[in-house]
């Protein structure tokens, strides 16, 4: 038995050394989104450049300057509904559709935090001071402190709850000193609420409003920058002009706040007291049952200020001795009774004093001290309040006094309304304080953008024929940003100089078919909506959109070269793309009539091979004549898989006949062998040596067939691996279920020793060729809203009439996003009936991995998902002991032992040490240490250099690092090609880009550059040498 166990022990050691190599190259990581149209939501303009998007449950990322877009690894539970950015551009609070809340770290681009609503958020909006955010959540506007990057077993703390809007809310805006909030609802009012607790409190309504009330901003005066008045916009297209008159004779009242900490964030400055009543009637309306200071509809506890506001209060509090503030009792629960007046308070002029628990406390000390029972006047009070405040510690629990701007004492009134004259209805707008500017968008895509107050029209524009769904201003208001959900569109705008920023549309239906350029800088995507899109990418932006099929885009191929890019479609074409002059140059077709469901091409591209869904035949073209060739029959199902032989002349393909073929399309011998199998066959990839072929089965096994000799290799069994999850629809349990457990795509990384594979699940499955098994799964999303993402349905969403998500209302105000869209389009239900919205189904349709083999591209429900290597954060211990440090490094360079020093930096595998040894190298002895590296970190070097030459000003002098390797090791990677291929095309493709800029550049600056080539050097004569010599003695 001790025998056995021993051997069994071996055995597992030595398969666990064997796949150690394997797992500790995959570490491919969330990388970005393409191709993923915009679904719905506001979208975000922060730090005037960035526009953030909702993009399904993710958050996009567009650097308007640079170019450059990235999608957020963060992701919510269901489609995001609202998103807002602080105003410092740190935090990002994304909610989904069931109030789910995610707070993210932009600049690390990290989840801190989860919250969950509990209903429905229409509004979301943070404080100019960055220090709380409002929230509206169905009637209820909840105000919350912002969290911070500390660790808090409860980080998010409601510090307000108003309940007073008899409708949902729609919009919500802050004033400009943070303290006051006014809400837009479907009751057709617009409320202002005071975070702070306030005495007196006078609850304000404005009224007169016809629909629903859209949007609602504050107004202030340029100079002071205190609220001057308000502006709201209905669905009807009206904006109604409201003036804020404070009183003659202003009332100063005095907030306590709670204990300072240095945890909490900015809360708003000091401002004049002010009394506010009824816009209509002008005077002020209060319910029967309700007291003064409205705290009966909520909850109150009191803000905390912050550090950096401590000491401007204290010193604001010195300021003012003299006036006597007086101090106001900090309430922390709720209370129907008005509170009575402290009898003892000093009445002076126009403001109050009164007794706090802290003079009650000194009072009755002092009535221990005095027989007479004498009390303490108002005087002492003060002094002891501002005795208090002269504390030299004030980060204590002491409470400390300030004063906010009083909007609800004065005169709300409406001073004009002015309508857009749109027969149709608004759907977005927004309003910039600064410029005071109001641009509207409406359903039939036009939009507005007028000059406040006197209502002047800048630009009256249509950009589309949909809804807008979102408007927004950048912070200098130069910039528009717009979306339309119901095209995917997001759009930016100067309307300075009537100029596009950007105009960005993904597919708004199913991406099919994704493609890699030889080099990896391009990807090339097809979907449903009939359109070709090109990316680039390293930045991620979509470059080129060809829109000539009639029909939905199944297959896209790019030609050797970079240069051209073909595509086939169910419209029976297949069409040729020149990307250099972006046109269509070739297009083929058949003599019947059909539709292509695969496309292949050549190892030199003079080849064009598509296969058919209907006729069940190959056609092949000459790519130089456009001629059809030849038409290969035999199969007796669609041909869904076709792939050259990397090494023959062999072309392959897979049918639903059971059957995969060789053909012999260049010696015209036709079908050469048939590999016959027990199920349909769904697709089919070549191994990059030409030594294996492999090819997926509808009963979710991948076999793996020797195409030189006939031979079966073996066969991986996945059914377990690909099991997707439970769809509404399905009667069994996920388990129970055969639905989804096959393969639909699959593909062979760069070196060939792994295999990626997916189909109709949210897995994607990585496996080890030698070894059959399974390396590592990936999860593409985690995205509730789309169907077969749960693997447990909830039982109390299943009714008698079928699940609640499929059961249509009538709600008219619902936001039509891009799957109603689909779903109406592709025209499902009997005639006279609407059609069904139901979920769209999570599932992976192509599958690609870069030339490089450092990346790879997954074409989902959800859009192009991208996966990528990131070595930064990877720290590979394998050959590390005591001596191996940053110090020893750091050692040898300085004693000028250059070649040890490298050999230690790749031993601790630390970018930035790898980088520093090899530009301490001078450049006469790159020769010498690039031979004494030791061929086991040759690869580890090769990808420091890539990034390096990304970012090092040291162009030449990388180049002659690359070099130099490559003549000292050419031999070792000519022989082991195999192994370094994926390392030298990835130096290939950095090199080709700085090649290209180059180029630009110096063609931009082509006789500058001949000028400064033509001039002769500068010789310094004997006579202007003597004059420079005179010309110092002189000065000296």
């Amino acid at each position: 038995g001790a025998f056995f166990l021993c051997v069994w022990f071996l055995l597992f050691v030595c398969g666990a050394l064997s796949l150690s190599r394997p797992l500790s190259d995959m570490k491919f990581k969330f990388s970005n989104l393409l191709g993923a149209p915009y679904r719905g939501g506001n979208v975000v303009l922060s730090g005037n450049t960035l526009l953030l998007s909702p993009v399904g449950n993710r958050v996009s990322i567009i650097d308007l300057t640079k170019s450059h877009t990235f999608t957020l690894p963060c992701e919510n539970a269901k489609n995001i509904s609202r998103i807002a950015v602080s105003p410092n551009g740190a935090l990002l609070l994304s909610v989904d559709e069931d109030g789910k809340c995610l707070l993210v770290n932009l600049r690390r681009r990290i989840a801190l935090h989860h919250l969950s609503f509990k209903g429905a958020v229409s509004a979301l909006k943070f404080s100019p001071d960055g220090s709380r955010f409002a929230v509206g959540v169905g009637r209820v506007v909840q105000v919350w402190r912002t969290p911070g990057f500390k660790k808090e077993f409860t980080p998010f703390q409601l510090l307000r709850t108003f309940a007073r809007c008899h409708g949902t809310v729609t919009s919500v805006d802050w004033s400009p000193d943070s303290r006051w909030i006014i809400a837009g609802s479907k009751d057709l009012t617009a409320r202002l609420f005071c975070v702070e607790k306030l005495e007196d409190y006078n609850p304000v309504m404005l009224t007169g409003h016809r629909d629903t009330v859209i949007g609602v901003f504050f107004s202030k005066e340029q100079q002071s920058g205190n609220v001057c008045g308000a502006y709201t916009l209905t669905r009807d297209g009206a904006v109604l002009s409201w003036k804020f008159n404070p009183p003659e004779t202003s009332e100063e009242v005095s907030i306590l706040t709670s204990e300072i900490t240095e945890d909490d964030l900015p809360s708003g400055g000091v401002g004049e007291a002010r009394i506010a009543p009824d816009s209509r009637h002008g005077r002020h309306q209060t319910k029967p049952d309700e007291d003064e200071n409205g705290d009966d509809d909520f909850e109150i506890i009191l803000d905390p200020p912050s550090l950096a506001n401590a000491s401007g209060i204290v010193q604001n509090t010195f300021e003012a001795t003299e006036k006597c503030y007086s101090i106001e009792t900090s309430v922390a629960h709720r209370r129907r009774k008005k509170r009575k007046r402290n009898e003892e308070g000093a009445v002076q002029g126009n403001e109050f004093v009164k007794k706090d628990d802290d003079f009650q406390q000194f009072e009755q000390s002092n009535n221990k001290r005095d027989t007479t029972g004498a009390a303490c006047s108002a005087e002492a009070e003060t002094d002891l309040a501002c005795q208090k405040l002269k504390d030299p510690c004030p980060l204590t629990s002491e409470k400390k006094i300030t004063t906010v701007v009083r909007l609800d004492k004065g005169r709300w009134e409406l001073t004009e309304k002015n309508f857009f004259m749109q027969s149709t209805k608004l759907t977005a707008c927004d309003y910039h304080a600064d410029l005071n500017l109001v641009v509207a968008g409406f359903a039939t895509g036009i939009f507005a953008l007028y000059q406040m107050p006197d209502f002047t029209c800048i630009h009256l524009l249509s950009i589309s024929r949909e809804r807008i769904t979102t408007a927004e201003f950048n912070g200098t208001g130069n910039w528009l940003a717009f979306g339309c959900a119901k095209l995917g569109q997001l759009l930016v705008w100067e309307w300075r100089s009537e100029t596009y920023i950007l105009k960005q549309q993904g597919h708004y239906f199913d991406a099919n078919c994704v493609a890699y350029s030889p080099d990896s800088q391009l990807l090339a995507t097809g979907a449903d909506d009939n359109k070709v899109k090109v990316w680039n990418g390293a930045s991620g932006f979509c470059f080129v959109t060809f829109a000539e099929h009639t029909n939905a885009v199944t297959a896209v191929h790019f030609l050797p070269g970079n240069h051209a890019l073909l595509s086939a479609s169910l419209d029976g074409t297949v069409r040729a793309w020149d990307l250099l002059r972006y046109r269509n140059f070739r297009t083929f077709t058949t003599p019947s009539p059909t539709q292509f469901v695969s496309l292949t091409a050549d190892q030199s591209g003079e080849v064009i091979c598509a296969g058919s869904l209907d006729l069940f035949q190959i056609y092949v073209w000459s790519m130089k004549t456009g001629r059809l060739l030849d038409v290969l029959s035999g199969h007796e199902g669609p041909i869904h898989g076709l792939a050259f032989s990397p090494t023959h002349e062999i072309l392959a393909s897979s049918s639903w006949d059971k059957t995969v073929r060789l053909w012999d399309v260049f010696a015209g011998k036709g079908r050469l062998e048939t590999f016959t199998h027990t199920h349909d066959v769904l697709t089919l990839a070549y191994c990059p040596d030409g030594k294996q072929l492999a090819c997926t089965t509808l009963d979710g096994q991948i076999h793996l067939w020797d195409p030189i000799n006939g031979q079966l290799m073996g066969a991986i069994e996945g059914r377990r691996d690909i099991a997707s999850g439970r769809l509404m629809g399905d009667r069994k349990t996920a388990a129970n279920s055969s639905s989804g457990k096959c393969f639909t795509t699959i593909c062979y990384s760069a070196d060939g020793s792994y295999l990626l594979a997916g189909g109709s699940s949210k897995y994607i499955c990585i496996y080890d060729i030698a070894e059959q098994v399974l390396l590592q799964r990936f999860q593409i999303t985690h995205n509730h809203s789309l169907d077969g993402v749960l693997d447990f349905l909830n039982s109390k969403h299943m009714t008698d009439a079928g699940p609640l998500a499929l059961i249509d209302d009538d709600d008219s105000d619902r936001e039509e996003g891009i799957h109603y869209q689909v779903k109406g389009q592709l025209g499902y239900g009997l005639p006279g009936t609407s059609a069904n919205s139901g979920r769209p189904i999570v599932r992976t349709k192509c599958l690609q991995i870069s030339p490089t083999g450092r990346s790879w591209a997954a074409a989902t429900t959800e859009g192009v998902l991208v996966y990528s290597m990131d070595d930064n954060l990877v720290f590979d211990p394998t050959d590390l002991d005591i001596d191996v440090t940053p110090e020893t490094v750091a050692i040898a360079l300085k004693e000028r032992q250059y070649s040890r020093a490298l050999v230690l930096s790749l031993r601790l595998n630390e970018s930035n040490l790898i980088q520093c040894c090899v530009e301490s190298v001078p450049p006469s002895e790159v020769p010498a240490v690039a031979s004494v590296v030791p061929l086991s970190y040759l690869g580890r070097l090769l990808d420091g250099l890539v990034e390096f030459l990304e970012n090092s000003p040291h162009l030449e002098f990388m180049l002659c690092w690359c070099q130099e390797l490559c003549r000292a090791h050419g031999k070792a990677i000519q022989l082991h090609h195999k192994e370094w291929l994926p390392h030298l095309r990835s130096l290939q493709k950095t090199i080709t880009r700085l090649h290209e800029d180059l180029v630009c550049s110096c063609s931009a600056n082509q006789y500058m550059l001949e000028y400064l080539c033509l001039a002769p050097p500068l010789r310094h004569t004997s006579l202007d040498v003597a004059a420079t010599n005179n010309i110092f003695h002189v000065q000296s």
